[in-house]
């Protein structure tokens, strides 16, 4: 990939994960209401499960590393993952007192990621290396 196209792979990449990351959101608040950050949650995981399987499909030599790694892993997902929206979700939820459902965000957001990058790199194990 060349110099300047790069960006130009990462902006559409971007782009498309912003506004990805914002409608999926909007239609969790819809179903399970603001009460928790049930939107950032369900981004977070998406996320990590994704990344761990792009990552994961270029490490065993699926996928283009340059290309996929670049408007995916960078662009898309980078834009998609929200983890600064869940930093201040978090304290929002501390500084109006749900010491609970603060550091329940904190819990299922550290675990759940992780959860899902290991099981994304799982999938491309057992399913497409075969």
């Amino acid at each position: 990939m060349q110099g300047s196209m790069i960006y130009l792979y990462i902006a559409v990449g971007g782009a498309s994960g912003a506004c990805m990351r914002y409608f999926l959101s909007q239609l969790i608040f819809q179903w399970f209401g603001k009460g928790f950050p049930f939107g950032t949650l369900v981004v977070n995981v998406i996320g990590s499960f994704s990344l761990g399987l792009l990552y994961s499909l270029i490490e065993q030599g699926q996928m283009e590393a340059v290309m996929w790694r670049t408007t995916i892993g960078i662009g898309f997902l980078g834009a998609f993952t929200t983890f600064s929206t869940f930093s201040v979700d978090t304290l929002y939820l501390l500084q109006q007192g749900f010491w609970l459902k603060g550091i329940l965000n904190m819990f299922l957001n550290m675990l759940g990621c992780l959860l899902a990058a290991w099981l994304g790199t799982i999938f491309v194990t057992f399913f497409v290396k075969g």
